[in-house]
């Protein structure tokens, strides 16, 4: 993929407090809207959108309840959270094409913004990417994830999103745990609507070694679209995305230009 060197950039300011750009982007360059994961923040995107600039426009999503926005409630329920994305993606969204990227949790979000989006309700994206996460109607948690913190804890730790010994600080857990127990009570209380579909495309992305999500399972978001359906799985567990930035980067761009 050669997405760097395509025209000067256009800054990273955005008026949106649910929106972050960390990479410049050329004058009517695709956007894409990247929605972080259960616990996730909008910089877990960073070097995705690095790999994409100035080719691509990668406003990543800010959730409330974590970081700078820590002092924000957090939106335990997905569709109600959709709808609040939706909104300010359809305040910034420019005059280019438009495609939604959701990991994990981030998947269901995306769909159920993008839904709205076609419903007159938001900006309806043109591509709608689902990586690392269930099919919608196989989303399913197990209530003893949230028995108590050590339970909470050990379901991250065996995703491999972060380390058990970066855990042991006790104020980086007071950091992360309440937004993370909030988004999986979100997860455990989402029940999709029954035949819920996109019009648009779905790209599905997986790790063949994701403990959580298996490639069969992601591959069952093809029965929620109307259009066409791409799946590609990558070397990796469920936070494949890190070493394989270049790697989904290159994907992303392919289907974004139609080289896919």
């Amino acid at each position: 993929m050669t997405a760097t060197g395509i025209g000067t950039g256009t800054g990273t300011s955005v008026r949106s407090d649910w929106l972050r750009q960390f990479a410049p982007a050329a004058a009517g360059a695709p956007c894409v809207v990247v929605f972080p994961h259960a616990g996730g923040s909008a910089g877990f995107f960073v070097r995705l959108a690095q790999e994409l600039s100035p080719a691509v426009r990668v406003l990543a999503v800010q959730y409330p309840g974590r970081l700078d926005r820590r002092g924000e409630p957090a939106v335990e329920d997905l569709r109600e959270l959709a709808r609040r994305i939706a909104a300010a993606v359809a305040e910034e969204r420019p005059a280019a094409p438009l495609a939604f990227f959701g990991h994990s949790m981030g998947a269901l979000v995306a769909f159920e913004a993008a839904l709205l989006g076609e419903r007159g309700l938001g900006a309806a994206p043109d591509l709608l990417f689902v990586s690392g996460g269930r099919a919608p109607a196989l989303t399913r948690v197990d209530p003893a994830v949230l028995r108590d913190d050590r339970s909470l804890i050990e379901e991250v730790v065996r995703l491999g999103g972060t380390s058990p010994l970066a855990l042991e600080d006790e104020g980086l857990r007071d950091l992360v745990l309440p937004a993370l127990r909030s988004d999986y009570r979100a997860l455990r209380a989402y029940v999709p609507a029954p035949g819920a579909r996109v019009g648009c495309p779905i790209v599905a992305l997986a790790g063949d070694r994701d403990p959580l999500a298996a490639v069969a399972e992601v591959e069952r978001w093809r029965d929620n679209t109307s259009g066409g359906f791409r799946l590609r799985a990558f070397p990796g567990d469920h936070f494949y995305l890190t070493p394989r930035s270049r790697d989904v980067a290159e994907t992303v761009w392919l289907a974004l230009t139609g080289r896919d």
